[in-house]
């Protein structure tokens, strides 16, 4: 599988999904992402072209009908490695025969990783190849490793957020769909405890956080990490039930309300990317 490397991190990512398979810190000998296991299997998906779940698992375009799974094809999907240095990752995925029977939009997605000290960003290309205004959402996955050191336990660690927030939260229904308003959930507040209990029901998800940058420490422990999101209007946090790992997911997109119409144009958090156009989003995590 593809890496980079330099004096403080080592990155391996899978051609399948561009998804990322290890993020090492050399100098401390840590693994930061999940190893994935019998909770869940996957690491770090990239979400494309949809974010979250589609009501009935079904859009509507020009008034046609189709069917895509839950954040779309993406992850599924064998990347190509277009391009490689020693601290740089750029993969491509563009549409093809099998991908338009199930969204009808000419694309080329890149997924670009790249090593700057201790800090790994990821950055989503979009470009729109067709004639016609491109509808997509694209999003973030990341599951990293908790307690990342041996000793401590899960609820030894808290997320952090940098500004002060005042957020409710967006319940999900049984069918991953976002119910109609939010409840109470952040006040006045700049953490988030962990424990397992929190993603008994599935995920936290906000909408608008005022933060734009998310610690995920322990007061027993200096070493920890924190993930920049700009531009990332939506935020998950998950985990599988009772697993070792927590998810901080930004999302330039939303899975459909209870109450959706099912037309991709209408689609709360959809991108309207115009013809010959490209839309850039990053993110990155430093690893401390």
């Amino acid at each position: 599988m593809p890496e980079i490397s330099n004096d403080h991190v080592h990155v391996v990512v899978a051609e399948k999904g561009a998804e990322l398979q290890s993020i090492v810190r050399k100098d401390l000998k840590l693994e930061y992402l999940w190893s994935a296991g019998p909770e869940w299997a996957k690491k770090s998906p990239v979400l494309f072209p949809v974010v979250g779940t589609l009501k009935n698992n079904t859009y509507t375009y020009k008034g046609e009908s189709y069917t895509l799974g839950r954040h779309g094809f993406a992850r599924d999907r064998v990347f190509t490695l277009t391009a490689q240095t020693e601290h740089k990752l750029t993969f491509t995925l563009t549409h093809d025969e099998e991908s338009l029977k199930v969204y009808p939009f000419h694309f080329t997605f890149h997924v670009v990783y790249t090593l700057h000290g201790t800090t790994l960003d990821v950055t989503y290309i979009v470009e729109n190849t067709g004639k016609d205004a491109l509808l997509f959402s694209v999003g973030a996955h990341p599951a990293f490793k908790v307690p990342l050191t041996d000793g401590l336990s899960y609820e030894d660690y808290y997320l952090h957020f940098n500004v002060e927030e005042n957020a409710g939260l967006w319940p999900l229904s049984n069918d991953g769909l976002i119910e109609a308003s939010p409840e109470p959930y952040l006040v006045k507040t700049h953490k988030l405890p962990l424990k397992k209990q929190l993603f008994y029901k599935d995920a936290l998800v906000f909408k608008g956080l005022e933060s734009n940058i998310i610690d995920l420490k322990s007061d027993k422990s200096p070493h920890g990490l924190s993930l920049r999101y700009d531009g990332f209007p939506y935020m998950g946090i998950w985990a599988a039930k009772d697993a070792d790992f927590v998810c901080i997911e930004p999302w330039c997109g939303i899975a459909d309300s209870v109450n959706a119409t099912g037309v991709l144009s209408h689609k709360e958090g959809i991108q309207h990317l115009a013809a010959g156009k490209h839309f850039e989003r990053s993110w990155s995590v430093r690893l401390f």
